[in-house]
């Protein structure tokens, strides 16, 4: 058989491969702090025993696309929102130290500060708790500053400090659970140059625009693809037709 067909199959799948992440950052449209994926191909040359004949599709390892999302006001004491480079550090729940953008925190009925999917976030001594209290702040450097209850208006005490980190973002993936995380196994050092925004929150990096047009464009080009390989199926029946005449 024509190497034809398998070259326009390979084609066709990784086409799909993309179209797959394509949807995947299209439905996280408006999850906060998200970063979309990127998908790029490459030739990879058929060799023959002279020459590289054909060259078929690969794709590559996913990129996370870093840039910033906008900034939302929200007004919320608990939110906040990264400015610039840097990320938040959860605990997943195998223990381990992963990285977020998403700053819509919430208080669980423990005084347990956790993220929008409910993994404590890490302060400089792990997970962080807030005692009971009548006003909250966190500052531009992550520092969470109560007034507890029952006490004066002045009476301010500094509970924790968010750890707020900027690893090398070349060398992040982002799992299954979504969680980006440093593949090496270590956790990146605190990072003092790093700032939030108090009461507002990233969104993701998502353009749906583009992402519906890349949609568009995808399934354009597979549906080319299954075309080319309903030719080379077409050739291939006619050679056969051909060899039972001769």
């Amino acid at each position: 058989m024509d190497r034809f067909l398998y070259l326009a199959m390979s084609g066709a799948k990784e086409t799909a491969i993309a179209q797959t992440i394509n949807t995947h950052n299209l439905a996280n449209a408006n999850t906060t702090g998200f970063r979309q994926a990127l998908a790029y191909a490459y030739n990879a040359p058929d060799r023959g025993p002279v020459y590289d004949s054909r060259d078929y599709v690969q794709v590559g390892n996913q990129v996370i696309d870093f840039c910033a999302g906008t900034l939302q006001t929200t007004g919320r004491d608990l939110d906040v929102a990264i400015q610039g480079e840097g990320f938040l550090v959860v605990q997943a729940p195998d223990g381990s130290e992963a990285y977020t953008r998403a700053g819509n925190l919430q208080l669980d009925a423990a005084g347990v500060l956790r993220n929008e999917r409910g993994l404590p976030v890490l302060g400089e001594g792990g997970p962080i708790t807030i005692p009971e209290h009548e006003s909250l702040t966190i500052g531009t450097d992550g520092t969470i500053t109560i007034r507890p209850a029952g006490a004066a208006a002045n009476a301010l005490a500094a509970v924790d400090r968010l750890r707020l980190v900027k690893p090398d973002t070349k060398n992040l993936q982002r799992g299954l659970d979504g969680l980006i995380r440093d593949p090496d196994g270590g956790g990146a050092p605190l990072d003092a140059t790093v700032r939030v925004a108090s009461g507002m929150i990233e969104t993701s990096n998502v353009n749906t625009v583009a992402a519906l047009t890349r949609m568009i464009e995808l399934s354009r080009t597979f549906e080319t693809h299954i075309k080319m390989m309903e030719a080379a199926n077409n050739v291939e029946k006619n050679h056969n037709r051909l060899l039972e005449t001769s």
